[in-house]
């Protein structure tokens, strides 16, 4: 099974359709968001595939995100951490932000993947027996491209994707 993992849209529509058609090119129908969604109209771009999401420190209008993420696909939710299972593997999320609850999802042991964003920074670490990823930001920082993630969670493969 593949996902697409993103963070820190900050409201970048044309990045967000971008991704969006990197999934869908893909086959993929499931995706995480690694939070910094910041408003609802980023949410609605990604209709029709099922979400995973978690609040970023710019997530301000949490009722607004957790009605649109409702109406996204049935399946989808909004929560400050996830914690699921895809294809046998347990997976932790949390935007990044709050570094202590990161590190207590690592250092826990309990999970084969922890993935964050907040930095706008890829990653892609082992650290244990945990996999740690940030996809990056879907914007472009100073000094860093904007991009995302595909995971295959049945080979380990990861693809970093940059915006063009």
């Amino acid at each position: 099974m593949k996902i697409g993992i993103i963070s820190d849209t900050h409201n970048h529509t044309a990045n967000s359709q971008w991704a969006l058609r990197q999934m869908q090119d893909q086959g993929i129908t499931q995706f995480i968001h690694c939070g910094d969604v910041t408003t609802y109209q980023i949410v609605t771009i990604f209709s029709g595939l099922k979400g995973t999401f978690v609040f970023g420190n710019m997530d301000i209008n949490h009722g607004e995100l957790e009605d649109a993420v409702a109406w996204l696909n049935r399946g989808s939710s909004i929560r400050y951490t996830q914690k699921l299972a895809l294809s046998g593997k347990r997976i932790a999320v949390c935007h990044g932000h709050e570094t202590r609850l990161l590190d207590e999802f690592i250092k826990s042991g309990l999970y084969d993947y922890v993935f964050h964003g907040h930095t706008h920074h890829r990653r892609d670490e082992q650290i244990g027996r945990t996999r740690v990823i940030n996809p990056g930001a879907l914007i472009a920082s100073v000094g860093k491209s904007a991009s995302m993630c595909i995971l295959d969670l049945e080979s380990g493969e990861a693809e970093f994707i940059e915006v063009p």
